[in-house]
């Protein structure tokens, strides 16, 4: 018992030097007011999703056009570009916004999407709906459940295009995290980022030019997107991105104003892209490889079994006044047999006394335990030699 007394007493001590504790009287984050119009907002580190700051994120709320990013991702995966999508006596009589198809043609389905994203129309989002769902109900579907699928379980979808309904709805943090998702999609990037797409309609020519209306693309260095909305319920929306030196923030502002405010949403998504900015920078918090110390073994033809960390290196940004805390735990000791490359602890990384993440300790080598023909031989060896 000594010596699990020893270790206990080793273990406490690795742990407060490994840890790191920073002290201050600085407010946190949750407590910074940035004097924004919208009724619920959100700022996400876009690399690991971690909510940077937020008011009323989870606050379920009517998204308008923003919807349009879940559609698009739906048809990147589930549809053929390549497609010819013909229009339907449905889809042709969307609200505005329209491109003004017309029943009965066909278009590239890949041609669609910048439609979609860039000028937001209404029409074609029904259009692509019925062909890669089968219909407006069954795609909805499979954008609810996509949703969930990414970990935006708060979020149901009626529309394809964002028009008010009945059960539609979103929050500013599940619109943060399919924003992040989509952003992981090269062919999504490129849309968004598009200035502006021209293309034909496939039966009777008809020619088409479609602009970005993203106007903040040029309002930060570092803009990449993503998607503006509005309807009488929703007020204005907007899910943005800036990638700069490294950072990917995603944002979004849910009913940053009504007519004549349109421009509310520009303006509070600055402000929240010029916080992230000026307050978060990447810090390493766990390097690649910790020395640990062996775990004794009870009953085994060795006395301890090494382990080690698994994972890599953790950095993410942080602020100055963001706690970080690193905790291990492993067992006193650990009964023969083992196997090598099993789980026996965790290094637990907490920001803020929040569980950020948790990365495994494994065995290295197999211990076999004792036997008979074991103890006889350690017994010969003893007396007679």
């Amino acid at each position: 018992m000594h010596s699990f007394r020893k270790r206990r007493f080793l273990c406490l001590i690795f742990s407060i030097i490994l840890g790191f504790v920073v002290v201050n009287n600085s407010i946190s984050a949750e407590d910074v007011d940035l004097r924004l119009h919208a009724l619920a907002a959100i700022l996400m580190d876009g690399d690991n999703g971690r909510v940077l700051w937020e008011h009323n994120g989870t606050e379920q709320r009517a998204m308008a056009s923003t919807t349009k990013i879940m559609t698009t991702m739906i048809v990147l995966e589930y549809g053929n570009l390549e497609d010819e999508v013909e229009v339907s006596k449905r889809a042709s009589q969307a609200p505005d916004v329209q491109l003004h198809i017309r029943e009965g043609e066909k278009y590239r389905l890949g041609d669609l999407l910048y439609a979609l994203m860039l000028e937001s129309s209404n029409d074609v989002a029904i259009a692509i709906a019925e062909h890669v769902g089968g219909s407006v109900e069954e795609f909805a579907q499979m954008m609810t459940e996509k949703a969930k699928d990414v970990g935006a379980h708060n979020t149901s979808f009626k529309t394809p295009n964002g028009l008010d309904a009945e059960g539609h709805y979103s929050t500013a943090y599940d619109l943060a995290i399919i924003a992040k998702y989509a952003l992981e999609n090269e062919q999504f990037r490129e849309i968004i980022r598009t200035r502006n797409k021209q293309f034909y309609e496939l039966t009777n020519n008809r020619h088409f030019h479609v602009y970005n209306k993203n106007a903040f693309l040029d309002q930060m260095n570092g803009a990449i997107g993503v998607k503006t909305g509005f309807t009488n319920q929703a007020g204005y929306c907007f899910v943005g991105a800036v990638e700069r030196d490294g950072k990917l923030f995603i944002s979004v502002v849910l009913g940053s104003g009504w007519p004549y405010n349109r421009q509310y949403k520009w303006q509070d998504t600055q402000k929240i892209m010029n916080y992230a900015l000026d307050n978060y920078e990447y810090q390493k918090v766990v390097e690649g490889k910790i020395n640990l110390d062996p775990v004794e073994v009870i009953d085994g033809k060795v006395k301890d079994v090494p382990i080690e960390l698994y994972g890599g290196e953790v950095g993410l940004l942080l602020n100055d006044n963001e706690v970080v805390r690193k905790d291990i735990s492993i067992p006193e000791y650990l009964d023969a047999p083992i196997q090598d490359n099993v789980t026996v602890g965790y290094l637990s990384v907490y920001i803020d006394d929040e569980l950020y993440t948790m990365l495994p300790i494994k065995t290295t080598e197999s211990v076999e335990k004792i036997d008979f023909k074991f103890c006889l031989d350690i017994i010969i060896k003893k007396f007679l030699f």
